[in-house]
């Protein structure tokens, strides 16, 4: 099956979100949440993201997450990871609880593709102190991909991980698994990189965003957001509209998309000093606020 195929099967099984210009969304995607080990490659950015999330959540924000949230590759079950990051998934279930949580799965947590998988282990959670299951994200759905359409123009924003346009990581994810959790997982502490890897192959990124590029322009240049790569990406009017979220694996900041009042804007967020050496974690615009408007696809 060709990039084209996997990208037009995504958008075919998509679930469409519908929004306005009132509408609040943050996309994030390859957070990579580990057990906080050395090979965590979150554990560093994770009092960021928790803050970021806090002030989302209060903004009234909707979440999506564009794959590879949880690292299932390195790590062997979901249950070392929720005990690394609990407060971060006790935020999660609350933007859960109030259908504010949208889940798209990537390759790296490709095993949330099977929901007899995800209600097993997601479901619930065992409390020591209490000594009992407490529910977690009871009735969650990871999708492929999701559809934001706006209610008035009907313009659509298309959101998915990314890796249909990287064969190797899209079918032989399970050897990928495989490899990096014998292999590329022990040589990560001497700083060698996983060359199969688009985030770590420059080449192999190049070939990625081109295949979603030649798709793109295939679909009447529909705005399509993707991460996979971790390289940001927000293209000009005019230009073919594919926009990528970053990751929240850069040094010292994590990246996102924000979708609000009908602009988006590419975000960072990281660590400053104030000038009496006070540490503060503050969110910065990198490029935006743009009317999606200007992205109107061909029809």
């Amino acid at each position: 099956m060709s990039s084209d195929s996997r990208l037009n099967r995504a958008y075919e099984n998509a679930k469409i979100i519908p929004f306005d210009n009132n509408s609040k969304f943050i996309l994030f995607s390859d957070c990579h949440r580990g057990d906080n080990s050395f090979s965590d490659e979150f554990a560093n950015n994770r009092n960021i993201y928790f803050h970021a999330l806090k002030f989302y959540f209060s903004e009234g924000f909707q979440y999506c997450e564009l794959g590879d949230g949880d690292e299932l590759w390195e790590n062997i079950n979901f249950v070392s990871i929720f005990e690394a990051h609990k407060n971060i998934y006790k935020l999660l279930k609350q933007f859960h609880l109030e259908h504010r949580l949208h889940m798209i799965w990537g390759n790296h947590d490709m095993v949330y593709k099977d929901e007899d998988y995800v209600k097993k282990h997601l479901s619930s959670y065992f409390e020591p102190i209490e000594d009992k299951d407490k529910s977690l994200f009871e009735g969650i759905k990871y999708h492929e991909a999701l559809i934001l359409k706006h209610s008035d123009t009907q313009q659509e924003v298309f959101l998915t991980h990314g890796h249909q346009a990287d064969w190797w990581n899209y079918t032989f994810w399970r050897w990928g698994r495989f490899l990096v959790r014998v292999l590329w997982k022990p040589l990560q502490v001497w700083g060698i990189a996983d060359p199969t890897s688009p985030a770590k192959n420059y080449t192999e990124l190049i070939k990625v965003e081109r295949r979603i590029k030649k798709w793109i322009l295939k679909n009447s240049l529909k705005v399509t957001v993707v991460g996979h790569t971790h390289r940001p990406r927000f293209p000009e009017p005019g230009d073919i509209p594919l926009f990528n979220d970053g990751s929240c694996v850069h040094p010292r900041s994590i990246t996102g998309i924000e979708i609000e009042k009908g602009n988006i804007s590419l975000i960072k967020w990281q660590i400053n000093t104030t000038d009496d050496g006070t540490l503060r974690v503050v969110r910065i615009l990198l490029e935006g606020p743009q009317k999606l408007e200007d992205f109107l696809e061909k029809l």
